[in-house]
């Protein structure tokens, strides 16, 4: 079988550091690995607008922001499909067949949605579309028979809840459709990197983002602003490093080339991390070191950015035919869905055929 990747983005800000170890950067990995065949990179924006249905402007005007973020990050329309989820609209009838197969006590048992719900303040004010996101999720999954999920730990249950739909359609009616399989990030630090504040998550609401086109002064700031240790107060107090923003960012980041550029005094992390858990080490001297590895990172990042932002209209012909190319896989996998399925009335040469005998003995009778 075929390797095929699916995965995405929803269009609601610009893309972060997060973004980047947790995803970006493993996409442009196993893009240029040769490994698969196909890979599918979505811009959700049907599923932003879940839950930012009174704001589709803000969706709309990020649309080409996350774009830019991707090819910026190294995704290449030539080896990567980079599409807009609603332009595909196999999609949504994709979807309406999969809630036949799913019931309101499973999906309100995903713990993807009950967290998302108790982070909305929804309550018992549950826009639908929002509530079914996980079938929506489903049909982007396997309208593209994605072998590969690249996902966080949180979308774990939505892996889950779309290899049950495949299941169970593939049971009733044909094997038509593939069950996925997730792909984790490589690292703790990776899966889920904190906001400089320390939140558990980056948020642009909370202000703890460092963005991937934020420019070096911005980048700078924020690292020297980081969330450490509360109890190292003296560069002589031994420090911590659970909870400690700037080495979870330097577990996510850093490599052992990195020290001999910015700090040659330690081979790799583990000396630096020793030095600070037994003291004689500040936080700015290790916030230093990690803004020059976050800046090494980011700058060609930067500078992609810079040159794709000079010629816009090719932005959006790269997702146009990305649009194109993905709506035909698309209406492929409907069509043997649809045949399996025996709704495929007007290709049925067969049942118009008994129908027309049926009514003719019918009329001779």
């Amino acid at each position: 079988m075929d390797k095929i990747i699916l995965t995405g983005d929803r269009p609601t800000g610009r893309l972060h550091v997060g973004h980047y170890v947790g995803s970006l950067r493993r996409r442009v990995e196993l893009q240029n690995s040769g490994e698969y065949k196909k890979i599918f990179i979505m811009i959700a924006d049907a599923q932003a607008l879940t839950d930012n249905f009174d704001n589709p402007e803000k969706v709309r005007e990020n649309i080409i922001e996350v774009a830019l973020d991707y090819m910026s990050c190294g995704l290449d329309p030539a080896k990567s499909n980079l599409f807009i989820q609603s332009q595909i609209p196999e999609l949504c009838e994709m979807t309406t067949y999969y809630m036949n197969l799913v019931t309101v006590s499973r999906l309100q048992r995903n713990p993807t949605v009950k967290n998302e719900i108790q982070l909305r303040n929804f309550e018992t004010s549950i826009p639908v579309g929002f509530f079914s996101y996980p079938i929506s999720q489903a049909s982007d999954i396997t309208a593209f028979k994605a072998t590969t999920v690249p996902v966080g730990d949180d979308q774990l249950p939505m892996i889950e809840q779309t290899r049950e739909i495949v299941h169970k359609f593939n049971s009733i009616y044909a094997p038509v459709l593939v069950e996925p399989e997730a792909l984790l990030p490589e690292t703790e630090a990776c899966r889920r990197l904190p906001g400089t504040d320390g939140q558990a998550k980056m948020s642009k609401s909370l202000n703890n983002c460092i963005y991937l086109a934020d420019d070096a002064d911005d980048v700078r700031k924020k690292i020297m602003s980081m969330y450490t240790d509360p109890l190292h107060l003296l560069v002589s107090d031994p420090g911590h490093l659970e909870g400690n923003t700037v080495f979870t960012y330097l577990d996510a980041f850093c490599r052992d080339e990195h020290f001999q550029r910015y700090l040659p005094d330690y081979a790799n992390l583990d000396e630096l991390k020793a030095h600070y858990q037994r003291g004689g080490l500040g936080d700015v001297k290790v916030k230093k070191f990690l803004n020059n590895v976050v800046q090494e990172t980011l700058e060609p990042i930067r500078q992609r950015r810079k040159e794709l932002e000079k010629d816009i209209p090719a932005v959006y012909e790269v997702l146009k035919k990305g649009c194109e190319v993905a709506r035909q896989e698309a209406a492929q996998t409907l069509s043997e869905m649809k045949r399996a399925m025996r709704i495929n009335y007007f290709e049925d040469a067969e049942l118009i055929q008994a129908q027309a005998a049926k009514y003719s003995g019918q009329a001779a009778k």
